[in-house]
């Protein structure tokens, strides 16, 4: 978590500085873009905030309300923050885009806008360093892509998601603001905004996707699953493993549920054993399986319901 603070903290100050001046400066130019740059900063400075609330509630302890803890707090303020990003970071620009692109306005003073348009790449552009060596350090030699695709901690990649459109939009805006200023076009300011929008919503629907799937309770991948499969047949108690469940409960903590079958010559005792340790085989292979529940079926023997056993 300490990797996912530290990119968080970064990108927080960073939007915080720059939102103000985005809105001085589209305020003093007359320049829809650049206040659709100013509610960019201020919807990612939300996100951070969010994002450091859910870190914070998902490391509360397990209580008889939750006993399997407050990990999915992190995934439901990740959800949360990609809506925000689709609602008012991107509809909000789009609808400036349109609206100044059929009735374009002239533009005012363009210097400031310069200015902190030059201001916010450099700090932007730090805060999108910062993310990306810190992701880089979780990565294990994956593909950028595959890295995301696979992290079960939004926190790393929303953060990176947030800073590359950050800055892509700022290229954008910059483009536009200078197109509009030297060929007169007023227009063009509205298009620098309703691309920044686009922008966004596809930066949204990205992490949405992501983080929906982490809270509906993505599982474990399939070479876990099959490494898991091999130390439960490998014990010589078993016969095979007839069921796998797994789920995510937070970045750091699985829960897993296994029906494993047992050959039909072993006692209740016997059984109690085996599954103690299957257990502790699992756990110290994958430290991150904090919760594992085995289930036992045995063939041609009833078995005393006491065998199943729980963490």
């Amino acid at each position: 978590m300490a990797v996912a603070n530290k990119s968080i903290y970064a990108a927080l100050l960073a939007n915080l500085l720059i939102a103000v001046t985005k809105f001085i400066a589209g305020a003093i130019s007359n320049s829809a873009s650049m206040i659709a740059e100013g509610i960019h900063s201020v919807v990612d400075t939300i996100n951070q905030v969010l994002l450091l609330l859910g870190l914070k509630l998902s490391k509360k302890k397990p209580d008889k309300h939750r006993p399997l803890g407050y990990g999915k707090e992190l995934y439901f303020w990740s959800f949360v923050v990609s809506i925000l990003i689709f609602g008012l970071g991107g509809g909000i620009s789009i609808y400036q885009g349109i609206t100044h692109i059929i009735h374009p306005e002239k533009l005012g003073d363009v210097t400031w806008s310069y200015v902190v348009l030059a201001i916010s790449v450099i700090f932007e552009g730090s805060s999108l360093i910062i993310a990306a060596i810190e992701f880089n350090k979780l990565r294990e030699g994956q593909s950028w892509w595959d890295a995301i695709i696979r992290s079960k901690d939004p926190s790393t990649f929303l953060v990176l998601f947030e800073d590359s459109a950050a800055v892509v939009g700022l290229f954008i805006v910059a483009i536009c603001l200078y197109l509009s200023h030297h060929l007169n076009k007023p227009y063009m300011d509205g298009v620098a905004s309703l691309l920044v929008g686009l922008i966004l919503v596809g930066v949204s629907l990205i992490l949405a996707r992501e983080s929906r799937s982490l809270l509906m309770g993505e599982g474990i991948r399939k070479d876990t699953k099959q490494r898991i499969k091999q130390i439960i047949e490998d014990d010589e108690a078993t016969l095979s493993l007839m069921h796998i469940l797994s789920t995510y409960q937070s970045p750091t903590e699985i829960l897993l549920m296994l029906i494993v079958s047992f050959k039909p010559n072993l006692d209740t005792a016997q059984i109690n054993d085996a599954i103690d340790r299957i257990r502790e085989k699992i756990k110290k292979e994958y430290r991150l399986m904090r919760f594992v529940i085995i289930q036992p079926e045995v063939f041609e023997k009833k078995v005393d319901p006491d065998v199943q056993r729980y963490i």
